[in-house]
């Protein structure tokens, strides 16, 4: 087989490149590994903690001991299905603040600042907020767009609890955090359309497979094949058989910040040293290869509710089928939202200039994973830190394309992260006890009220810090003469012609809050970088809170 175009992964930045090109009169094959998206799990969001725990749709990749973490080894699902991760996650749906992808121009990555990128986000949104009602300004958002981006309900009063509890605490309510002002607290967005998950492949990939241009074909990617130092295709695996297929102008590796690596590496591209390890020859040495990892961490903050209005009443046999017939009979009800509603990005402490820190408010106190509910009512937060300094990496077991890579994260390595976590308990313990939840909240199930020292804090944060399943940076993006960088501004591999890299490792830097719209607008930019084309950059410019030299709030 042959195409203009191969792209690895099937997910949220490959998806929209294939779009991208296709509609422009491009032949493209995509290659993905996983299968069918189809089935209530995927598409039901009040059932997201299923997929990413479903071998048919997970990879199941896992770190290694993580060392500041006394050993524990934490879970990093990846998306193996049509959609990639945009099939498995939280359908959270946050842009990452505007002086995230500034930062990115300062490390390199020239072209990639937010005036940069705005345009394609707004490119890629098809917004339903409402300016009448106080969600933001619709000339920072995109209608339109592939992408449906919308809000839930609200009706829940711990929802609006945690809103007001803001509010009553002194920090701003912002009406669109991905408009003009992140820093506050107010509704959350969520990729969620008509009931259903609103995934990469339902925005772009479906859309690319009409048009005649783009198929879609099953196989592990084994390596890039290059010949004379460019890339021609792809050697992939299926069924037992092995095949190239080949790329009459480029190859584009999208596999996510695990996949993308390994592929490199398998096909001579990366650290000279770590190949000649496994036997690989070494096509093009570029050390940064897998290095730079970057995740977000979080923990569950959780406080038992004196009134029994939390979604603990459908946690057992009975509530979990109604909520299911509910949702597969009339697309609505409780199944038809992600349950995370309302949010919060707010500073750690005066000096830093926007908002480190972010929250996912839920009317359960029950783990992301969906497990270990806690014995009754109760709500939560999920807080964690959006800038930590630890690095880790992604190496390869072996040469074997069927091995899965080591992964080893480096969490907490870093002194600043144990500091922000800190601080992340001691201020969601302040926003739980204002007055607006003086009705609801009873005894803090978890860290527990009798935790207070650093030093006990410190032991909570080491045996229960969770991944917030971010992570990116393993092929970063930045000046072609940087040692380091993997990719150029314009997505291209160093070092080897017809080869790039777009999806959320290139990130020099991780955005604030959730990934998957920071990736597909990636596949957005990075095929305009293919395609020879640029949006004109925007005038915009985003709050930034005045005192933010001299106050946290």
């Amino acid at each position: 087989m042959i195409a203009d175009y191969v792209i690895v992964g099937a997910g949220s930045a490959g998806s929209a490149i294939a779009f991208r090109l296709a509609e422009a009169g491009k032949s493209v094959i995509v290659v993905e590994h996983g299968g069918s998206d189809w089935g209530p799990f995927i598409n039901m969001p009040g059932a997201l903690s299923y997929p990413m725990n479903m071998g048919i749709y997970d990879w199941g990749f896992q770190t290694e001991p993580e060392p500041h973490l006394g050993g524990r080894v934490l879970a990093t699902p990846r998306g193996k299905v049509i959609g990639g991760s945009s099939s498995i996650n939280g359908m959270v749906y946050v842009r990452g603040h505007a002086r995230d992808y500034d930062h990115w121009v300062e490390m390199g990555a020239q072209g990639w600042g937010y005036a940069d990128v705005l345009p394609y986000f707004q490119r890629l949104e098809d917004w339903h907020g409402d300016e009448r009602e106080g969600e933001g300004d619709a000339s920072w958002r995109g209608r339109g767009g592939p992408l449906h981006v919308t809000r839930g309900p609200r009706d829940n009063p711990l929802t609006r609890a945690f809103v007001e509890a803001g509010r009553q605490a002194g920090y701003p309510v912002t009406g669109d955090y991905n408009g003009r002002q992140q820093e506050g607290f107010g509704a959350m967005e969520a990729t969620i359309w008509k009931g259903k998950r609103w995934s990469a492949a339902n925005a772009y990939l479906r859309p690319a497979m009409k048009t005649g241009n783009c198929k879609v074909v099953r196989g592990l990617a084994r390596k890039v094949v290059i010949t004379d130092g460019r890339a021609t295709g792809v050697e992939i695996s299926h069924g037992g058989t092995v095949e190239v297929i080949a790329a009459r102008a480029e190859v584009i590796i999208a596999a996510s910040s695990i996949n993308s690596p390994k592929l490199l590496m398998l096909s001579g591209i990366g650290p000279a040293a770590h190949l000649a390890e496994h036997g690989i020859p070494v096509v093009a040495d570029r050390p940064g290869v897998g290095q730079n990892l970057q995740d977000h961490l979080e923990m569950y903050i959780q406080v038992q509710s004196k009134l029994p209005v939390t979604l603990y009443k459908y946690w057992n046999l009975f509530g979990k089928g109604f909520v299911g017939a509910q949702w597969l009979f009339t697309g609505k009800g409780v199944g038809a939202s992600n349950q995370f509603e309302s949010c919060a990005f707010i500073r750690s402490r005066a000096g830093v200039e926007y908002p480190d820190i972010q929250y996912h408010f839920i009317p359960i106190a029950v783990r992301y994973d969906g497990q270990a509910a806690a014995g009754g009512h109760g709500f939560q937060a999920h807080v964690g830190p959006m800038r930590s300094p630890s690095r880790g990496e992604v190496t390869l077991r072996s040469a074997n394309p069927e091995d899965r890579p080591r992964i080893l994260f480096n969490y907490m390595s870093h002194e600043d992260d144990w500091r922000d976590f800190r601080a992340c308990i001691r201020l969601t313990r302040e926003i739980f006890a204002q007055e607006a939840f003086a009705p609801y909240a009873g005894r803090e199930i978890q860290p527990g009220a009798e935790l207070q020292t650093d030093e006990e804090l410190n032991g909570f944060i080491r045996d229960h810090v969770e991944s917030a399943y971010h992570p990116c940076g393993s092929c970063r993006m930045g000046a072609a003469d940087d040692p380091m960088a993997v990719v150029d501004p314009e997505t291209r591999v160093i070092g080897v012609e017809g080869l790039r890299v777009a999806d959320s490792s290139i990130f020099p830097q991780v955005t604030n809050g959730n990934l998957n719209g920071p990736s597909i607008m990636t596949g957005e930019k990075a095929a305009d970088h293919i395609l020879g084309r640029r949006l004109p950059p925007s005038n915009l410019q985003p709050w930034i809170n005045p005192d933010w030299r001299t106050a946290q709030r």
